[in-house]
């Protein structure tokens, strides 16, 4: 194990945000952990655990240790009647464990093609992207205890997923917000494998190609392609993805909404609520090209927010507020953030 000092975090997070680590460590196997729990100047420091860092804004250098996550490693853990069990590390770039699981015939991750970050966060977050979400596909995280250095496998049934929420963000009772660090995912892949297709941009690519019966690989394609046409590449414009939370209202509340916005983009929900477009509601105010700084509003898609090349994560927090009173003034709703500010 070894351990760095005065890191600079600019390569290690998508917004290209600048900050310092006072220290890092490279977590690559899970007793890597244990070493550090162990450890006699780094055993009882706050920790700070970094995959991807695409959903990470930087305002600060960093004083607790960073646990930089970069175990490897995918394979098929069993093959049952009903479904592949896939089991990855936490360091495998997410995009890269979806394209393995295709191209060794393990449909069933399609849909969360070209998602930024790494297998260990996509937990953390509960990922997910049209129509499928990691809890989906989820069957056990495995984690290791900051405290003790023990591991425990978590079932996903107890890891209280929720939309963008999970058991790993919570700091309640309960929550293993700061407490572990994932080391290993478990995905459940069912059989047999069933196309998810209730999307608009998904039924456009239907009519275009005449194709009514896509198979995982189409699905993905046109997907990458839809996701690269809309959203900047963070090797070349520095983002966090969606900024913002897609909000749910309630039936009544939506019905209010549309009588004042009839173009409003929503989508009626299984519980009979409703998930309205966050990007379209920050375009109808006008954010779309809009700066403050270096950060600015994608010019393609408002519910990108962008680092024009020299942002700090204060322009960037700025911005996102001046968007959310923006939309809370015209529209009454509240839009959360989807990184994690530090």
């Amino acid at each position: 194990m070894r351990i760095e000092n005065d890191v600079n975090l600019k390569p290690y997070n998508t917004f290209g945000l600048p900050a310092v680590a006072k220290r890092l460590v490279r977590i690559r196997e899970a007793a890597d952990v244990r070493r550090i729990v162990d450890h006699p100047a780094l055993g009882r420091a706050p920790k700070f655990v970094l995959g991807g860092g695409s959903n990470l804004v930087l305002t600060k250098d960093v004083e607790a240790v960073v646990l930089k996550v970069e175990i490897p490693g995918i394979r098929l853990l069993e093959e049952r009647a009903d479904a592949w069990i896939v089991e990855a590390g936490a360091g495998v770039v997410w995009h890269e464990l979806v394209q393995w699981t295709l191209d060794h015939g393990y449909p069933g991750l399609e849909n969360m093609a070209l998602i930024p970050g790494t297998v260990g966060a996509a937990p953390v977050q509960n990922i997910g992207a049209y129509g499928i979400e990691v809890k989906d596909r989820l069957e056990a995280v495995e984690v290791m205890d900051l405290v003790t250095g023990r591991p425990a496998l978590l079932p996903a049934d107890v890891c209280r997923f929720g939309y963008r929420d999970s058991v790993f963000k919570q700091s309640d009772f309960g929550g293993l917000a700061g407490k572990s660090v994932i080391t290993q995912v478990r995905f459940r892949l069912p059989k047999p494998w069933q196309p998810v297709l209730g999307y608009l941009e998904l039924e456009r690519k239907m009519a275009e190609t005449g194709i009514t019966a896509p198979d995982a690989r189409q699905i993905f394609d046109w997907i990458v392609a839809v996701r690269r046409a809309k959203l900047p590449d963070p090797a070349v414009i520095g983002n966090a993805g969606s900024f913002f939370k897609n909000p749910v209202v309630t039936a009544e509340q939506c019905k209010d909404i549309i009588g004042r916005d009839p173009g409003i983009v929503h989508y009626p929900m299984p519980d009979g609520s409703v998930k309205l477009a966050a990007g379209w509601m920050i375009d109808a105010c006008g954010w779309k090209g809009k700066t403050v700084g270096g950060a600015a509003v994608y010019d393609k898609q408002a519910l990108v927010l962008v680092n024009k090349g020299e942002a700090r994560g204060a322009e960037v927090v700025t911005l996102a507020r001046a968007i959310q009173e923006s939309v809370y003034g015209r529209f009454g709703i509240r839009l959360e953030p989807e990184p994690v500010v530090v």
